[in-house]
């Protein structure tokens, strides 16, 4: 089996395997399969389960239940090793599964091996993270207060001006470091980002708003148009700058982290001091699309034309779930009408 899913890795990594569509599989998904190629291997050595992948010669009945009895124990055994061992999540074990479904499919119609399809029954859990995105109102402090943003370093305020940026495009974190000066256009008077992602190839224009504008004329002085117009820093360093930015715009209030394993909800505390996570703790990269997304929501722009901008597709699970956690929001604030609706009310009376 390891061989063969060796060659698997190597065949997505040149090109001879691609999506559907005939694009080439990313970078990030080659990363899963080889993380996953290396939890076989361990699993293999650790628990001494041999690895095999056995092509039938014969229908007969024993032989296709031996095969069906092998890959339950296989499943069963290897769940369990993820989850008891390597500790992981729901939805990390559903991706490994993810992917051993895409090995199998691989031999099936790639290989143009006979491998029967007991691999279908591999469960693929899923967990449904709580979304975190900054609200409007953060998002406005971020954008408009000139007494917090003087009392930051110059770094910080270059971080949190790439943060806003990101926070407001709703570009993937890969295709916001990518932007290059040339992909900054004007037309008509009126000024675009224009991006192709790297993830679906889709093509996006942003109208920049004017303090977008503003941050890119001082991140852009004389540089040239193929230069990259953000700074470069690694992604851990980004991830602390935009803590320590939020923590100091006063966002500590505590934001439990829940992840689940087996289906089981677990609270997960801090690593340095095991306490709770607080707002500001909670934020990273993954923040910046989510906030530009649901805020273009709650704020009221139609869902197709946020899509267009977010790329996903109509059909998308993920977008809808920006759109429940906007609703959400909406509802808290449509409360907070009623009850002032209610108060003047009573004082009339």
């Amino acid at each position: 089996m390891l061989p063969l899913f060796a060659q698997f890795i190597q065949d997505t990594r040149t090109g001879k395997r691609t999506k559907i569509s005939g694009q080439r599989i990313t970078l990030q998904t080659i990363r899963n399969y080889e993380q996953v190629f290396k939890l076989l291997s361990s699993f293999s050595n650790d628990k001494g389960f041999e690895l095999r992948i056995r092509i039938p010669s014969t229908a007969r009945e024993r032989k296709i239940v031996s095969e069906r009895n092998y890959w339950h124990r296989f499943y069963t055994r290897f769940s369990d090793y993820l989850y008891d061992e390597k500790k992981c999540f729901d939805n990390y074990v559903g991706l490994v599964m993810r992917v051993l479904k895409a090995f199998f499919n691989y031999l099936r119609y790639d290989k143009l091996l006979a491998v029967d399809d007991f691999f279908g029954k591999f469960y693929s859990p899923v967990e449904e993270i709580e979304i975190i995105a900054l609200l409007p109102a953060q998002l406005r402090f971020l954008i408009t207060d000139k007494d917090f943003e003087a009392r930051l370093s110059p770094r910080l305020k270059d971080m949190k001006d790439v943060f806003v940026f990101g926070c407001t495009v709703a570009l993937r974190c890969s295709d916001l470091f990518a932007v290059k000066c040339k992909d900054v256009r004007k037309l008509g008077g009126k000024a675009y980002l224009s991006v192709i992602s790297k993830k679906t190839g889709q093509l996006t224009n942003i109208r920049l708003p004017e303090y977008l504008l503003q941050m890119l004329n001082e991140f852009t002085s004389d540089k040239q148009a193929s230069s990259f117009v953000f700074p470069r820093v690694s992604l851990e360093r980004f991830n602390k700058n935009i803590k320590h930015i939020c923590e100091l715009a006063g966002w500590c209030q505590i934001c439990p982290k829940i992840r689940y394993r087996r289906g089981e909800a677990i609270e997960q505390l801090m690593f340095d001091d095991k306490r709770q996570y607080r707002f500001c703790d909670r934020i990273s990269t993954h923040v910046m699309r989510r906030t530009a997304i649901t805020t273009m929501v709650s704020l009221g722009m139609p869902e197709n034309l946020v899509r267009k901008i977010s790329g996903h597709s109509p059909n998308s699970k993920e977008f809808y779930r920006y759109v429940s956690y906007a609703q959400g929001y909406m509802d808290k604030e449509m409360d907070k009408v009623y009850q002032k609706l209610v108060r003047s009310a009573e004082v009339s009376f």
